[in-house]
C-alpha cells in the first residue's frame, strides 16, 4: 500500500518495515561490536566496499578489479573476523521471547542440572540460594549482584557457591537457562521462625523474594544439608532431591495466571506457609 509519492519517489508500508528491520540489525551489530577491535575491522571493510564503488564509477579498471576481488570474499571474511560478535548477536536473538515461543528446551535436563549441582554442594558441605525467574522481572535485585550472563551448568553453580569463591554469599538468579547474576541481595521476609524453629538468612531471603515476585527460590542449608523451595509466599522444607526436581519442573512449565498471582500475593501478605517438617536453619 502506497503511503507517499513524490515524483519518482514512492514509499510503502513495506519500505518502512524494511528500513526499520535493517536499522535494528545494524544497531544490534553495533552494540555487539562496540568497544572491540571488530569495530575497526568493520569500518575498514566498509571503506573497501566504498572504494570499490568509487573505482567502478571512475572506470579505474585495475583498482576496480583488485577491490572487487576483496569484496567477492567479504562474506567469508565477515564470518571469520566477526565470529565472537556474530555469536553474541545470535545469542541475543535466541533469547528473544518470540523465538523462545517456538523453541522449547528440555525441562527435565534443566532441572537435573540444578538439582545435580545442589547434591554435589551438599556433599561438600556448602550452602546455596538459587532464584529462578518465571514471569516477574526482578531487575532491581539482579542489579545488586555481579553480572554473569552464562548458560547454566552444574560446574558453574558449584564453582559459584564454593566457600572460597567471592561470589558464594547472596543469591544466583537464573532466567531462561542463563545465570543472570551472582551474589545478589534479596529482600528478607518479616517472618523469622516457623513454630519453634528460627529461619536462617537464606531461607528468609528465598521466602522474601517469593512474596514479591513470581519466582522459584531453591535453598540448600549449609548447616543441615536440607533442601527447601519457596514459591508464591510459601516455603516447602526438607525436600528430597527427587521431590525438589519434581517441584521445580512443575514450576518451570507452569504459567501463573492472573488469579494465581493474586492468590499468591494474598497468601504472602497473610504469611500462609507450608512445611513438611521443621528443620534446623
Amino acid at each position: 500500500m502506497e503511503i507517499y509519492h513524490f515524483g519518482f519517489l514512492t514509499v510503502t508500508w513495506m519500505d518502512i518495515v524494511d528500513v526499520l528491520l535493517v536499522t535494528f540489525l545494524f544497531y544490534r551489530l553495533y552494540v555487539a561490536m562496540r568497544g572491540t577491535i571488530a569495530a575497526q575491522i568493520f569500518l575498514g571493510l566498509l571503506l573497501v566496499i566504498a572504494g570499490s564503488l568509487v573505482a567502478r564509477a571512475a572506470d579505474m579498471k585495475a583498482l576496480s578489479w583488485l577491490l572487487k576481488t576483496l569484496t567477492d570474499i567479504w562474506v567469508i571474511a565477515l564470518i571469520v573476523l566477526f565470529q565472537p560478535e556474530l555469536r553474541r548477536l545470535l545469542l541475543f536473538l535466541g533469547r528473544n521471547p518470540v523465538v523462545k515461543f517456538f523453541i522449547r528446551f528440555d525441562v527435565k535436563e534443566y532441572a537435573d542440572i540444578i538439582i545435580g549441582a545442589l547434591e554435589e554442594l551438599k556433599q561438600k558441605g556448602e550452602g546455596a540460594l538459587i532464584v529462578i525467574i518465571r514471569t516477574t522481572d526482578i531487575k532491581l535485585f539482579v542489579d545488586t549482584g555481579l553480572p554473569i550472563r552464562a548458560l547454566v551448568s552444574k560446574e558453574l553453580l558449584v564453582s559459584i557457591f564454593n566457600k572460597r569463591s567471592p561470589l558464594h554469599d547472596g543469591a544466583v538468579v537464573i532466567k531462561d537457562r542463563y545465570i543472570e547474576a551472582a551474589r545478589c541481595t534479596l529482600p528478607l521476609t518479616a517472618v523469622e521462625r516457623i513454630g519453634p524453629r528460627m529461619l536462617g538468612t537464606r531461607h528468609r531471603a528465598a521466602l522474601g523474594i517469593s512474596e514479591q515476585a513470581d519466582v522459584v527460590a531453591l535453598v540448600l542449608s549449609e548447616e543441615t544439608g536440607q533442601l527447601a523451595l519457596a514459591q508464591s509466599g510459601r516455603l516447602i522444607m526438607n525436600l528430597t532431591p527427587e521431590e525438589m526436581k519434581t517441584q521445580l519442573a512443575s514450576a518451570i512449565t507452569g504459567v501463573a495466571s492472573t488469579k494465581q498471582t493474586s492468590e499468591a500475593r494474598r497468601a504472602a501478605r497473610d504469611y500462609a506457609f507450608e512445611a513438611r517438617e521443621a528443620f534446623d536453619r
